[in-house]
């Protein structure tokens, strides 16, 4: 198995850089990946042939425009668009040359916004989603329609893995296009430098959210390569939630911030909940080992670590 041809998509992501970092530390020598720059995965056609020379046994695609509320809601164009482009071309790449797996990352924002709690995989299409994520939804959707229909029609062994809210090294720490965790660590932080200064956060504190370490997401999709599954889609997560409120007041207390939080309930909430059922992974053998407190914990020493080498994200 250690020989096998892996491409990881995406691999100088947080959730790439993750992946590589578990296939490596397992002693996996033969991974292949490009830069954007040395790949532009929204064409078809180059994606086609990196795929067709290089002739990878797996294909992880961990390759995806991500973002928060913000990022989503402004720019909806390169939200469904860049992503549609970017899976299709690798999942069409990967079924003419015969690729053997191919694990797909999509996000637990596919499933309708009121939903009943926890989410379900059958759960998929049964209602309307949180229109401020919608774009990327979308896409990720097609994604899993893309994957099923590839084992249905042609019993691929290809699979799709919903990760709920992903956080850790390498995240996205720009205040306009982050998601909620790392941008409260930035926030929380530097109002600390910033002699404590009041701490502004959208909404009213009450959602609730799940988080997972990305370092055991990485984890999940090793135990995927390892393991043919008996369906296509698998919500991957921890089972448990906390308001946004408790997060917060978490990464206060972790960062060693003394100020004030204020809440700006003009400021959208997002889904009023959103937690995964993660009981087919369960059932298939996984599942996950960090905490929250303890990721948010290396999470943060990652950040001061770093801080220089954070770059703002332009859309």
């Amino acid at each position: 198995m250690k020989n096998k041809k892996i491409y990881i998509a995406g691999h100088r992501g947080m959730v790439g850089s993750a992946i590589k970092l578990k296939l490596e530390q397992e002693g996996y020598t033969n991974l292949v990946y490009k830069t954007s720059s040395e790949l532009d995965l929204i064409n078809q056609e180059a994606t086609n042939e990196f795929i067709k020379f290089e002739k990878p046994d797996i294909v992880i695609i961990a390759a995806a425009r991500v973002g928060g509320i913000l990022a989503n809601d402004e720019y909806p164009y390169p939200f469904l668009y860049d992503n549609l482009q970017i899976q299709n071309n690798l999942i069409n790449a990967s079924h003419h040359n015969d690729v053997e797996k191919v694990i797909f990352l999509g996000s637990s924002c596919i499933y309708p916004k009121l939903a009943d709690q926890p989410l379900k995989e059958e759960y998929l299409l049964t209602g309307p989603l949180e229109p401020t994520n919608q774009w990327y939804a979308v896409a990720k959707i097609a994604g899993v329609k893309l994957i099923e229909a590839l084992r249905k029609q042609f019993a691929r062994n290809y699979v799709s893995l919903m990760p709920t809210n992903l956080y850790g090294p390498r995240d996205n720490f720009d205040l306009e296009t982050s998601h909620v965790l790392p941008a409260m660590i930035r926030k929380f932080h530097e109002a600390k430098e910033n002699g404590h200064s009041p701490v502004p956060l959208w909404g009213s504190g009450t959602p609730m959210r799940e988080f997972l370490y990305v370092e055991d997401l990485a984890d999940a999709v090793f135990f995927a390569m390892q393991n043919d599954f008996e369906d296509t889609l698998y919500n991957v997560g921890t089972g448990k939630d906390i308001t946004i409120k408790e997060l917060a007041e978490t990464i206060q207390q972790i960062t060693g911030h003394e100020g004030e939080i204020e809440w700006d309930s003009s400021k959208p909430d997002g889904t009023p909940r959103k937690l995964m059922d993660v009981s087919k992974m369960k059932d298939e053998g996984w599942g996950y080992q960090t905490e929250l407190k303890e990721g948010i914990r290396k999470t943060y020493d990652w950040f001061l670590n770093h801080r220089e080498d954070i770059k703002e994200v332009k859309m």
